[in-house]
C-alpha cells in the first residue's frame, strides 16, 4: 500500500508505552496481557527475547493521520524455530534438501506464549486500512530481510480469515480450555460432569491435598520477591527437563511483577512453612491465563490441582469466562478442559514449498476437526439422556 507509512522498531523502547497500549487495546480499557508493552518489554529488557537468543525484535508500526501510530505489530526475526509452540521443523527440512535456507524468517507472535489473541493490533478495529497496510507491511519485511517466510502464530480466527484473504496459508491446532457457564461454585461446575468423573475429581482434589499442604493465591501486592525466588526454581526445573534450557531468566519474572503486578497470578502450594510448587497465571478481562508449573516435592495428583482446578476456582470467583490452560495435554479432558481450536496463518516465498505446504495444512485441518470432535465426546460432560446415579 503505497501511501502507508510504516516504521521498522528493533526494540519496544522506541515507542511510548501509551501508544502501543491504545493499539494493543483496540478500543478496550487495556490490552490483554500478552500483547501490553510492560508483558513484551520485559521479555526483551531481560534478554528472552533478544538478538543473542535468535529473536530479532522488527515490530511495525503504522502512523496514522494525526501522526499517532494506528496500529502495531509484534515481529521477531528468527534463526531457529523454538519457542513457538507451532511446529514447522518439517517445513525447514524441506526447503534445506531443496538447496533453500528456510532462516531467517519472520515471526508474529508473544514469545514462548501459546495463547490465542490478536496479532495485527489496530487501534481502531474498525478501522479498514491498518490490516491490509500491516500485512503489506509484514511481506516487505520478510523481502527486505531476505526471510524465507512470515508467521502469525495464535491469531483469532478473524485475523485468520483476514490473512487468507491476503496470501496466507491457513493452519489450525487444537488445545483444551474450560468454559465458565456462570457457575456459582466449584460445585455447580462439577454438577455438570458424569457422576462417575465427578467422584474421581473430588477424589483426586482431597489427595492432592494431602500431607498437610494449603494453597495460596498471590496477585498485585502479595507478590513477593521470596515468592518468585521459589516460583523460578520450580520453573528451572520444569524448563530444564521439558527444553533443556528454559526460556525465562529471573529477571523477567522481576521487570513483570513491576509493570503488572494486577494481571499476575501465582498458584503456589505450601507444605511445612516452605513452597513446594507453584503455577504462573496472568489475567485477561475474560480468561485466566495459564502458563508454567513446576514443583520440588511430588505429590500425587498436585500437579492437577495447582493448575487446572485452582483455576477454576479463581475464574469462577473472579466471573472470568474462560480458563486457557496451555498448550496440548489430553488430560485436562478429565477435567473439564474441552477441545478449542488455535489458528496460525503463513506466507511462504518458495512457490514449491509454498505449494506443498498447502496441500499438508488442507489435510492436517481436516484431521484436527475431526480428532477435536471425537475427544469432545470423551469429555467428561452428562449427555442428555445420560441418566444420574449419585
Amino acid at each position: 500500500m503505497p501511501d502507508a507509512h510504516i516504521r521498522i522498531l528493533p526494540a519496544l523502547t522506541e515507542i511510548k508505552a501509551a501508544d502501543w497500549d491504545a493499539c494493543a487495546a483496540g478500543g478496550a480499557a487495556r490490552p490483554e496481557p500478552f500483547v501490553s508493552h510492560a508483558f513484551l518489554s520485559a521479555l526483551e529488557e531481560a534478554g528472552c527475547a533478544a538478538p543473542r537468543t535468535g529473536w530479532l525484535p522488527q515490530h511495525l508500526v503504522l502512523d496514522g493521520p494525526d501522526g499517532a501510530p494506528a496500529a502495531v505489530l509484534p515481529a521477531y526475526l528468527k534463526s531457529h524455530s523454538r519457542g513457538e509452540y507451532v511446529f514447522d521443523n518439517g517445513w525447514a527440512d524441506a526447503l534445506t534438501r531443496a538447496g533453500g535456507e528456510y532462516y531467517p524468517k519472520v515471526q508474529v507472535a508473544v514469545p514462548f506464549t501459546p495463547v490465542t489473541g490478536r496479532r495485527l493490533l489496530l487501534r481502531d478495529p474498525a478501522d479498514p486500512v491498518g490490516r491490509p497496510a500491516l500485512t503489506a507491511g509484514l511481506k516487505e519485511l520478510v523481502r527486505l530481510r531476505g526471510a524465507s517466510s512470515a508467521h502469525v502464530t495464535f491469531s483469532t480466527e478473524e485475523e485468520w480469515e483476514a490473512l487468507a484473504g491476503l496470501g496466507f496459508l491457513k493452519r489450525t491446532d487444537r488445545q483444551f480450555h474450560w468454559t465458565n457457564a456462570g457457575y456459582a461454585s466449584y460445585d455447580d461446575f462439577l454438577a455438570e460432569l458424569a457422576s462417575r468423573k465427578r467422584k474421581a475429581l473430588k477424589k483426586e482434589r482431597r489427595e492432592a491435598l494431602g500431607d498437610g499442604i494449603t494453597i495460596e493465591w498471590l496477585t498485585g501486592p502479595s507478590l513477593t520477591e521470596e515468592a518468585f525466588d521459589a516460583f523460578f526454581a520450580f520453573y528451572l526445573d520444569t524448563g530444564g527437563r521439558k527444553w533443556g534450557a528454559p526460556y525465562l531468566n529471573r529477571r523477567f519474572f522481576t521487570l513483570m511483577a513491576e509493570r503488572m503486578a494486577d494481571q499476575v497470578l501465582l498458584v503456589m502450594a505450601r507444605r511445612e512453612e516452605r513452597y513446594i510448587a507453584g503455577a504462573l497465571n496472568l489475567v485477561g478481562a475474560d480468561t485466566l491465563y495459564g502458563r508454567y508449573w513446576g514443583a520440588i516435592e511430588h505429590h500425587p495428583f498436585l500437579h492437577f490441582e495447582v493448575c487446572y482446578h485452582q483455576a477454576i476456582d479463581y475464574a469462577i470467583a473472579h466471573k472470568l469466562k474462560v480458563v486457557e490452560a496451555g498448550a496440548q495435554g489430553e488430560h485436562k479432558l478429565a477435567r473439564g478442559y474441552l477441545p478449542k481450536t488455535t489458528y496460525s496463518a503463513h506466507y511462504i516465498v518458495h512457490p514449491a514449498l509454498e505449494r506443498a505446504v498447502a496441500q499438508y495444512l488442507e489435510r492436517e485441518r481436516a484431521y484436527i476437526e475431526e480428532d477435536a470432535a471425537v475427544l469432545t465426546e470423551l469429555g467428561p460432560f452428562r449427555r442428555s439422556c445420560e441418566e444420574e446415579q449419585d
